[in-house]
């Protein structure tokens, strides 16, 4: 099973120093301490109220660049806090890439929460989700495996489906051939996050404040994110989120089926690919019976 990837280039605190030094001098001499080492980025906080964005692969160095160019207009007007770059960096004679200074979100992720509690706030995701699905240009980002028809992960799920790291794999394997085997999308390309789970959204005294990691934005089947109707919560809090959408337009029971699909991928993904990451197997452990059973 895959283990989080190397690093490409050790992104130290010193390297970032030097950056701000050289590109933003005065942000140079706040406290600076890493916060977060993920499969591509490092995060690094800087002072008390903002923090560093760093790609530490060269997989990954374009996602800095999608989100220095579209998360300022996509998340204009919206009431939800972001990690929308208020610093662009730009690559450096001792660093290759773009790089970003953002915003520090303080809070939990809703991976912590009990699905019990995420119903507080799934109407306020679902209008999160509205504000942000508007129909996007030709030149959008393109994310090979979000977005797009769900036949195309088929080869994916039933890999890790005989790896034998998915439970109920019998009932899991009936229904994607169920979901797999819908029409694809045919409307226009909406904007989507592209990777909306419990673990990117922050929790502030048990409300929902932010929604992070924008690195899978891309545009296509709106299918994909609204997805989160199974990842992030249970039947009440999932009801509470499809009713406000559906009533803002019509979705359709097509939609809502792909969208069930899509986190029967991102389930299969979470079990079968987590190894080296137990938090995230619980929450493909978590998503699975929603899934399922929902």
């Amino acid at each position: 099973m895959p283990l989080m990837p190397a690093a490409d280039i050790d992104v130290t605190e010193p390297l970032v120093r030097r950056l701000l030094t050289e590109q933003f001098p005065d942000l140079a001499g706040l406290p600076l301490r890493l916060a977060a080492n993920g499969w591509d980025n490092a995060i690094f906080r800087l002072g008390s109220n903002l923090a560093v964005r760093l790609p530490r692969r060269e997989a990954a160095a374009h996602l800095i660049e999608h989100e220095q160019r579209w998360l300022p207009q996509l998340t204009r007007g919206l009431a939800m806090l972001t990690p929308t770059p208020v610093r662009c960096g730009t690559p450096s004679s001792f660093f290759p890439w773009r790089w970003s200074v953002t915003p520090w979100i303080q809070g939990t992720t809703a991976a912590a929460q009990p699905l019990s509690a995420r119903r507080a706030w799934a109407t306020e995701l679902a209008r999160f989700v509205d504000g942000f699905q508007q129909p996007a240009p030709a030149d959008a980002p393109v994310n090979p495996v979000r977005g797009v028809p769900l036949s195309t992960r088929d080869e994916h799920v039933r890999r890790r489906l005989a790896s034998g790291l998915v439970p109920r794999v019998r009932e899991v394997d009936r229904l994607w051939g169920t979901l797999a085997a819908l029409p694809p999308w045919e409307g226009p390309a909406l904007w989507l996050h592209g990777d909306l789970h419990p673990a990117n959204l922050v929790i502030q005294a048990g409300a929902l404040a932010a929604v992070i990691d924008f690195g899978d934005l891309t545009a296509g089947d709106p299918a994909t994110d609204l997805a989160a109707a199974w990842l992030v919560f249970d039947a009440e809090g999932r009801r509470l989120f499809m009713e406000y959408l559906n009533a803002r337009r019509d979705i359709g029971t097509g939609t809502w089926h792909r969208a069930r699909g899509w986190a029967l991928v991102m389930a299969t993904a979470l079990l079968a690919h987590s190894d080296d990451n137990p938090a995230f197997r619980q929450l493909g452990l978590d998503v699975l019976p929603q899934v399922l059973d929902g």
